[in-house]
């Protein structure tokens, strides 16, 4: 009895004890990566080096999470979270940047045309510097969040309860830890639910967590290296020679919280969603 509380028929550890360790895991891992960051840090300052390191901390220590979990606990390989081989194909990341950049880049480009949105001048700078330190920056934290909202827990969760409340909590999930985010509110975070749904649709449609992560980083990089507008109520880097501003509703716009906030950027997300279940459709009658 006490046994079957741990272990399901198959010998295998229950679901819930499995996502716990990799949770604890995770933890841990998090840990060891923030102080080896800092030690990395402070001895490169003291070797007259300058170098962005910080952004590496939560990528690492979740792969170091999911190593574990799937090594030791499952005894399965990289491809059963998405992350194997075949899942850094060139179309399947080619598929998730178009993606990401089009599903915010055609509502912008929409807002703008209609007076929407304004571009405003600003102090001269580097473009292609400020664009750059956002790549830096962004990539690493797409690659960070996909990895724990839609790495391990996804493919717990779709084992546990199947793909669509695998989908439903991991999205539901994502919106809320957004919830601090400075000028969050009900549709703010509901745009990032449906935001969740998209790339978690992309894990399941192109079979790649990397393609997911482009799709992220996409669509975060156009908002912050283009339009110079926050990403998600948070200004990611300066906004050199112009920035873009809101002139209508926050509903339509996204206000302070930049324009994945707005219906508009909702809008480019169901478009998004409708075509990967039209793709995913046609390969089931393939």
């Amino acid at each position: 009895m006490r046994r079957a509380i741990f272990f399901a028929a198959d010998g295998r550890l229950r679901a819930i004890w499995r996502g716990a360790l990799f949770l604890a895991a995770c933890v841990v891992a998090l840990f060891a990566t923030s102080w080896g960051a800092a030690s990395l840090q402070s001895a490169l300052a003291t070797w007259g080096v300058r170098a962005i390191v910080h952004p590496l901390v939560y990528p690492l220590g979740f792969l170091a999470a999911h190593w574990f979990t799937l090594r030791k606990v499952d005894q399965l390989d990289w491809s059963s979270v998405w992350l194997g081989r075949d899942a850094a194909r060139p179309r399947k990341l080619a598929v998730g940047l178009a993606l990401g950049t089009l599903a915010v880049a055609l509502p912008a480009a929409l807002l703008l045309a209609s007076a929407q949105l304004a571009v405003a001048d600003t102090a001269d700078g580097s473009w292609l510097g400020a664009a750059l330190l956002s790549a830096v920056v962004l990539l690493p934290s797409a690659f960070a969040e996909e990895l724990f909202a839609r790495g391990y827990i996804l493919a717990l969760l779709r084992e546990a309860a199947g793909w669509k409340v695998a989908l439903a909590v991991t999205s539901i999930g994502f919106g809320l830890v957004h919830v601090v985010n400075p000028g969050a509110n009900w549709q703010s975070l509901s745009v990032v639910v449906l935001a969740g749904f998209f790339l978690g649709a992309i894990v399941l449609v192109t079979g790649s967590l990397y393609a997911a992560t482009l799709a992220h980083f996409a669509w975060n990089w156009f908002i912050a290296a283009v339009l110079h507008m926050p990403v998600s109520g948070i200004p990611v880097v300066g906004t050199p020679d112009y920035r873009v501003v809101e002139t209508g509703p926050d509903w339509l716009t996204g206000g302070s919280w930049g324009p994945e906030g707005g219906i508009a950027a909702g809008l480019g997300l169901s478009m998004g969603l409708i075509y990967l279940s039209w793709s995913a459709m046609r390969r089931g009658r393939a």
